[in-house]
C-alpha cells in the first residue's frame, strides 16, 4: 500500500533528481546508501563533543598554551574520573603533568628515574586508560582520523581492545615490545597529543588574540595546527588586519601600542618587520627629548634604561605620525563623523596649549619639532620615508601573509553554534534598546545586517583589487573598526590617545561606553540581540569579550540573568592588577555549560618541573542529566538534512528514477 508520505517523497525525489544524481556518485547502491544512513543514525545518538571558549589571549603565549594544553582543566577531571583514589593526587598530578608537556616532562624522569622500563609500562597502561575514556564519546571512524600515522594499527588495538583476560597478554606484549625496541618515548609523546587532541572536539576564540603580550604569532601558530577551531575577531586582530591591508594608521596604532609595552618580539621577531628606519628617525628628532609622556607602561617588558628612552623616543615619533594619518582618514571619509578627533590643527603651538570642553589645557609635552602649524597634518620627508618603509614591511612579510589568510579562513565578525552567538564586543544600540543604524559606505544597516555587512567590508578589504576607489574606501574602514564611535569592535565615543599622552586632565581622558554594554545586563535586551541572530529558548546566550571582568571589584561574568557571559577576565598580565584573576575560559560538554576561572599562571618552566597547574575553579552554569547528543547540536542538524536526502536516493533507486551502479 503506497501511503500519502511515499507519495510526498517521490514527488521531492523528481524535484531534486538532479542534486540526487551527483549523490548516487558517492552512493551508487542501495546498500551503500543504506549503510551511510545507520551510520549517521548512530552518530546522532553520541554525545555531542566539548567545545572549548577563550577569549581576550593579547599575545600572552605561555598561560595560553597551558590552558589549551590542560583543556582548562577538563584533562584532569579525566585522569580523576578514569582513577579515582586508585592513585595518590601527586601521582596524578605528575601523570596530567606529562601529558600537557610530554617531551619536556620525559626528559626530567628519565634524568631521575632508576627503572626507566618499569615507568614507561606502568605510565603507557595509565595513559592507555585515559585515552579509552576521552575517545569513548567518539566513533572509531573519528578517533581513527586522529591517530597518528606512524602509530595508527598499534593504538587502535591498544584502544579497543580489553585490558582484561583474554587478552590482557596480547596487550602487555604489545606493551613490552615499544619498551623493547626504543619507541616508548615516540609512543607516549603521540598517547599524549592525542588526549589533548580528542579532550576537546571544537575550539572558539573570541577575539583578540594580538598586543600586550609578547607572543602572538606563537599563538597563531598553535592555532594553525589546531584541528577543529573558529575564531571572532576582536578589535586588536581588527587593527592588525587592517595593518596588514596596508593601511598607515592601523600599522602606526600597532606599533604605538607594542611600544607603549615595551614589547616589540611579535614584531621583529614574528613577523621581521624592519624598525631601524623608526628607530633611526626617532634619534635624529627626539635625541635631546625624555619623551617622559611616552615611557613604556609599568607593566612593559624587562629593559635596560637605555633600551626604554629609545623606546619612548620611538613611541612619540610613531605616535605624532599616527595622529597625521588618521588626520588625513578622517578627512577622506566625513561619513565617520569623527572630525573631533583632528586635534593637531587645534594647538596653539605658540603658547603650549589646546582648548578641550571648553577649557584651555596647557599640554604635557610641547616639542612637537615635526609638526607644522600652518599644515599640522603634513607628514615630513623623513616621517613619510618611515611610513613608506614600514608599510612595504608589513603588506610583505610571509609570516604576517600566512597568519592574516588563516584569520579570514577561520575567522568572521560573528558566529552562531550550538544556540551560543558568539561576537567579541557590541552590538551597537540606542538608549531606548533599539538597534542602532550605522552609515557603512553611505548606506544605513543595524543589527545582524549591520555585522554582515561588516564582515563583508573586513573581508574587501584584505582581497579587494587595490587600484579600485571603492578598496581605498575598505581599507580606511579597517581603522574605523579599531576606534570609531559606533563600531561593533569598539562602541565608544572617542579613543582618546592624544589626552592620554598630552592632557593632565583625567575626565578628558574617558572614553564613554556605548549602550550595548550597560543594557546588555537586562534579560529582554539579551533576548532580543538572541532573537536578532535567530535563537530562542532556555539554553541561548550570547558569549563576548573585549570587557575584562573585574573580579576584585565585585563584577561577575553571568550577566542578564545567564543570557549573557563575559569571558574577558584578563587573560593579559596588563589587566590582572584590575582583574584580580587571570581570565576565564568556557567549557561546553554533553552535560552542560561550565564557566572556569583562573588564577594567573606562573611559567611553563614550573609547570613541567614543579607540575604547578593553573589554578581554577569551576563553576556549574547548566547541567542535565540527560546527556546533550550530537542530534542536538548543529551539526545533528546537518546530519538529519543528510539521511533525508540519502531516503530520498533509496528511493529513487527503488522507484527506478535512479538506477544503481555495478
Amino acid at each position: 500500500m503506497i501511503t500519502q508520505s511515499d507519495e510526498l517523497m517521490r514527488d521531492d525525489v523528481k524535484h531534486d533528481l538532479r542534486y540526487l544524481t551527483l549523490l548516487s556518485k558517492k552512493f551508487p547502491t542501495v546498500a551503500e546508501a543504506c549503510s551511510e544512513i545507520i551510520n549517521l543514525e548512530a552518530i546522532l545518538d553520541l554525545p555531542k563533543g566539548t567545545e572549548h571558549f577563550l577569549t581576550d589571549i593579547h599575545g600572552e603565549y605561555e598561560a595560553f598554551q597551558h590552558v589549551l594544553r590542560n583543556a582548562s582543566g577538563s584533562v584532569s577531571r579525566k585522569v580523576d574520573e578514569v582513577f579515582g583514589q586508585t592513585l595518590r593526587e601527586s601521582e596524578k598530578k605528575e601523570l596530567c603533568t606529562l601529558i600537557y608537556y610530554p617531551e619536556e616532562k620525559l626528559e626530567l624522569v628519565k634524568a631521575a628515574e632508576n627503572d626507566i622500563e618499569d615507568w614507561y609500562r606502568i605510565t603507557l597502561h595509565q595513559l592507555i586508560r585515559v585515552a579509552r575514556a576521552v575517545s569513548s564519546k567518539y566513533t572509531r571512524s573519528k578517533v581513527s582520523k586522529a591517530l597518528p600515522q606512524s602509530f595508527a594499527y598499534i593504538m587502535q588495538e591498544l584502544l579497543h581492545e580489553s585490558l582484561s583476560e583474554p587478552k590482557q597478554g596480547y596487550v602487555n606484549v604489545i606493551i613490552s615490545t615499544i619498551i623493547e625496541i626504543g619507541r616508548a618515548d615516540h609512543f607516549i609523546i603521540a598517547m599524549c597529543e592525542l588526549i589533548q587532541r580528542l579532550t576537546i572536539d571544537s575550539l572558539h576564540i573570541v577575539g583578540d588574540i594580538f598586543d600586550r603580550g609578547p607572543g602572538a604569532h606563537i599563538i597563531l601558530d598553535t592555532l594553525h595546527k589546531y584541528h577543529d577551531i573558529d575564531v571572532q575577531w576582536g578589535n586588536h586582530d581588527i587593527l592588525w588586519m587592517g595593518a596588514a591591508c596596508g593601511n598607515e594608521a592601523c600599522i602606526a596604532n600597532v606599533l604605538r601600542i607594542a611600544l607603549r609595552y615595551g614589547n616589540l618580539s611579535t614584531i621583529e621577531d614574528g613577523y621581521g618587520i624592519n624598525l631601524l628606519p623608526l628607530a633611526t628617525f626617532a634619534m635624529d628628532v627626539y635625541g635631546d627629548d625624555e619623551c617622559e609622556m611616552f615611557m613604556p607602561t609599568a607593566t612593559a617588558m624587562a629593559h635596560s634604561a637605555k633600551t626604554n628612552r629609545l623606546i619612548a623616543k620611538m613611541q612619540k615619533a610613531i605616535a605624532i605620525i599616527q595622529f597625521k594619518v588618521e588626520g588625513h582618514i578622517i578627512d577622506r571619509n566625513p561619513e565617520y563623523e569623527m572630525q573631533d578627533r583632528n586635534l593637531l590643527d587645534q594647538i596653539d603651538y605658540e603658547n603650549g596649549t589646546i582648548v578641550m570642553a571648553g577649557a584651555t589645557q596647557e599640554l604635557r609635552d610641547k616639542n612637537l619639532p615635526t609638526v607644522d602649524p600652518k599644515n599640522p597634518y603634513k607628514l615630513t620627508d623623513e616621517e613619510a620615508s618611515v611610513m613608506q618603509k614600514l608599510r612595504l614591511s608589513f603588506i610583505n612579510s610571509d609570516k604576517m601573509r600566512k597568519h592574516m589568510r588563516w584569520l579570514y579562513a577561520k575567522g568572521s565578525l560573528y558566529l552562531v553554534r550550538n544556540s551560543n552567538l558568539m561576537f567579541h564586543a557590541s552590538m551597537p544600540m540606542n538608549e531606548d534598546g533599539s538597534f542602532m543604524k550605522v552609515i557603512v559606505h553611505g548606506k544605513e544597516y543595524c543589527g545582524k545586517a549591520l555585522f554582515d555587512k561588516v564582515d563583508e567590508v573586513v573581508r574587501a578589504a584584505y582581497y579587494g583589487s587595490p587600484t579600485s576607489e571603492q578598496h581605498q574606501r575598505d581599507v580606511d574602514y579597517m581603522w574605523y573598526l579599531w576606534c570609531g564611535p559606533h563600531s561593533p569592535f569598539f562602541d565608544k565615543d572617542k579613543m582618546t590617545n592624544f589626552e592620554k599622552y598630552f592632557i593632565a586632565d583625567k575626565e578628558l581622558k574617558k572614553e564613554k561606553k556605548g549602550h550595548y554594554y550597560t543594557l546588555r545586563n537586562e534579560y529582554d535586551i539579551c533576548v532580543k540581540v538572541l532573537k536578532e541572530f535567530g535563537l530562542e529558548g532556555p539554553h541561548s546566550h550570547i558569549i563576548n569579550g573585549h570587557v575584562p571582568v573585574k573580579v576584585a571589584k565585585g563584577e561577575q561574568p553571568v550577566k542578564a540573568g545567564g543570557k549573557l557571559l563575559v569571558i574577558d577576565g584578563g587573560f593579559s598580565k596588563a589587566y590582572q592588577s584590575e582583574t584580580g584573576i587571570a581570565g576565564y575560559t568556557l567549557i561546553y560538554h554533553s552535560r552542560g555549560l561550565q564557566l572556569v576561572q583562573h588564577e594567573p599562571f606562573q611559567s611553563t618552566q614550573k609547570a613541567i618541573e614543579e607540575g604547578v597547574d593553573i589554578i581554577s575553579n569551576r563553576f556549574v552554569l547548566e547541567f542535565t542529566n540527560d546527556r546533550v547528543k550530537v542530534r542536538d547540536t548543529d551539526i545533528g542538524r546537518e546530519l538529519i538534512g543528510q539521511i533525508e536526502d540519502l531516503k530520498k536516493l533509496l528511493c529513487a533507486y527503488r522507484s527506478g528514477l535512479i538506477k544503481e551502479k555495478e
